[in-house]
């Protein structure tokens, strides 16, 4: 059987891999646009369209509007909203980025992607306890999650409280006998902690298995005191990863 290329949820899986794994951004922003232009309806197209937008570092405003009208083709769709709260924080909307997550939580209230867009912007606006109060919340939703996980454990060591944070790293290890856990989990809790060899040890190891959180370090704000090593750039370009430039 083969596929039919001129259909939007082909184009949009196109994209998905392109972007999530392929690591090809452009080639993304082309299979979304390629997307909507099969049907400007399809709100998931719009929505990824938004994100690669963000990601690539466009300051237009075009990454907005992409996130605007997924929302408004499926408002309901708690996901629309989270994600827009996630193009606002690699953008460094912080404030935005909590209004959209907290949008999202109103739609479902145990929507932990929300909680955790939620958490980090708040870090980022120095608010740490509020941030644990929303990784708190989502704990319920979200199980063992790595990415709950490794937030927690980055939160506590920006907070200067160690022994939480290495209790993290302890439970990530333990995930890892269970289940494949990602590197980049205990790259960002080592970063919090400021040991900033082993966070760049664990993100060559997440390299070794192309883990695909590599995907966020060119914006990602947790990483701006990273962004004037060399081996962090040199990281980025090893993955083919586009580099953004941000104030670090």
């Amino acid at each position: 059987m083969r596929i039919n290329a001129d259909l939007p949820e082909t184009q949009t899986s196109v994209g998905m891999l392109k972007f999530w794994l392929d690591w090809e951004w452009p080639e993304a922003e082309r299979a979304f646009r390629r997307a909507i232009e099969l049907d400007p309806s399809y709100s998931l197209a719009w929505r990824m369209l938004g994100i690669v937008l963000a990601h690539i570092g466009r300051s237009d405003g075009e990454a907005q509007r992409a996130m605007q009208r997924a929302r408004a083709l499926d408002p309901l769709q708690a996901m629309h909203h989270a994600l827009s709260g996630q193009v606002a924080f690699v953008l460094r909307d912080f404030s935005a980025a909590i209004e959209y997550a907290r949008q999202s939580t109103m739609i479902a209230s145990d929507f932990w992607v929300g909680h955790y867009v939620i958490a980090q912007a708040r870090e980022q606006l120095g608010d740490y306890d509020l941030a644990l109060d929303a990784l708190t919340r989502s704990a319920g939703f979200g199980g063992y999650n790595s990415k709950l996980l490794s937030l927690r454990g980055y939160i506590l060591g920006k907070m200067g409280r160690r022994d939480e944070a290495l209790s993290v790293l302890t439970t990530l290890e333990g995930l890892a006998h269970e289940r494949y856990t990602p590197p980049y989990a205990s790259a960002l809790v080592y970063a919090g902690m400021g040991e900033r060899d082993a966070a760049l040890r664990w993100l060559e190891t997440a390299l070794d298995v192309h883990d695909v959180h590599l995907a966020l370090l060119p914006n990602d704000p947790k990483w701006d005191g990273f962004r004037r090593d060399r081996r962090f750039t040199d990281l980025l370009r090893r993955c083919g990863l586009h580099i953004v430039e941000v104030q670090a």
